[in-house]
């Protein structure tokens, strides 16, 4: 009897390696595709795939098993990319890692895939997919390392995706997965973990914007006093364009020497300053002292563009809800279900609730989906 193939997406990072290993362990004839997403200036400091790409041939040569070199750079810029900037461009803050998960790691790579005739395919994301034998559904499931769970990313997998779809480190703590890699002698078993967006790198990030999208300076006026206060509105210095920042964000304001007209000495007179709100019609940036100033903390939020695991829309009731990756899950009522929009309500106000960025719903440790924020209520 023939083994199961499985093509699974070699990083050149330990948790996809380790992964591979584990497949073959189980009987798996195991394949390995690196995939190209980004072509612009891959040769520089900050974005070298040919790097990762001969860390990934190291890796297959360690296990024993073939690795192929697919190029999914055209897809990704229109897919993914094209996307990015005209929400940036638009003023929210986008993430596409969850674009590149849903069309190119699980649509692109999983349609190649299948023509290499795998069965099922892989990659070394901290998440776990089960099939639950009451209602016949395969179900996303949180990572059993809680500090790497990557299910915020995987939102948008659909039944068919997953259903095609190993994870074969979900239920490994990192330090288990480096353990396995040291043991096994592969070469990147104490590789860094890459960080931020897989085309931006380690470069800085308004640099590589500004390569893309032109700098419009307007006023950075202070929200922090109240309406009636005289001070209310002051300038208190420019911004480089709204596209550049993001809400809650503090550093690179260039204003961390102000301080509130009339502050007393000492005390919260050089609390920090954060970004509250971008009005793209005045091209302002609002700004207010504080981390948890009102106009930073939100009760509400709407969001749109919704995918749900299950292919519908779990039940109006409470859940628990994460606004960003890496935040604690957030008690929450779902409701206003309306096609592809919903609102999220939260008995806790959440920090920072951001426009382009997804919301995502958990019941347990199952991922129900989630959509796009749109707005939020203060």
């Amino acid at each position: 009897m023939s083994k199961q193939r499985v093509v699974i997406g070699l990083s050149g990072g330990v948790d996809s390696a380790v992964s591979a290993h584990l497949l073959k362990q189980q009987g798996y004839e195991v394949v390995g595709i690196f995939m190209k997403n980004w072509e612009d200036d891959d040769d520089s400091e900050y974005c070298a795939s040919n790097i990762d790409f001969v860390d990934a041939a190291a890796v297959a040569d360690v296990i024993g098993i073939d690795i192929e070199h697919v190029n999914f750079a055209a897809e990704y810029r229109d897919r993914v990319f094209a996307e990015f900037l005209r929400e940036y461009q638009a003023g929210r803050t986008p993430n596409p890692d969850i674009l590149c998960n849903a069309e190119i790691k699980f649509k692109a790579f999983l349609d190649h895939a299948m023509r290499l005739g795998a069965e099922k395919i892989a990659t070394g994301h901290y998440a776990r997919v089960r099939l639950n034998q009451q209602t016949g559904k395969h179900e996303l499931l949180k990572g059993l390392d809680p500090a790497k769970d990557q299910s915020y990313f995987l939102h948008r997998l659909n039944q068919s995706q997953l259903s095609k779809t190993l994870f074969p480190i979900g239920e490994l703590l990192k330090t288990e997965v480096r353990r396995i890699a040291t043991e096994i002698g592969l070469p990147n078993a104490k590789k860094k973990d890459s960080t931020g967006i897989c085309f931006i790198g380690e470069r800085p990030f308004r640099e590589f914007l500004n390569r893309f999208i032109q700098m419009k300076p307007g006023p950075i006026r202070d929200g922090t006093p109240p309406a009636a206060d005289k001070a209310h509105g002051r300038v208190l210095g420019q911004h480089v364009g709204l596209s550049f920042y993001t809400l809650g964000q503090r550093q690179g304001l260039g204003i961390g020497g102000v301080k509130p007209k009339g502050a007393p000495r000492g005390g919260g007179e050089h609390a920090p300053w954060f970004t509250a709100r971008k009005d793209m019609q005045t091209n302002t940036l609002w700004v207010v002292q504080g981390h948890d100033h009102p106009l930073l903390l939100s009760n509400s939020l709407h969001a749109q563009d919704a995918s749900w695991v299950a292919g519908a829309p779990p039940a109006t009731s409470v859940y628990a809800a994460k606004t960003r990756y890496r935040q604690a899950d957030a008690p929450c009522t779902l409701s206003d279900l309306d096609g592809n929009t919903f609102k999220l309500s939260f008995p806790q106000p959440q920090w920072a609730v951001t426009p382009g960025q997804s919301a995502v719903l958990y019941d347990g440790d199952v991922c129900l989906g989630g959509g796009v924020i749109t707005q939020f209520q203060t």
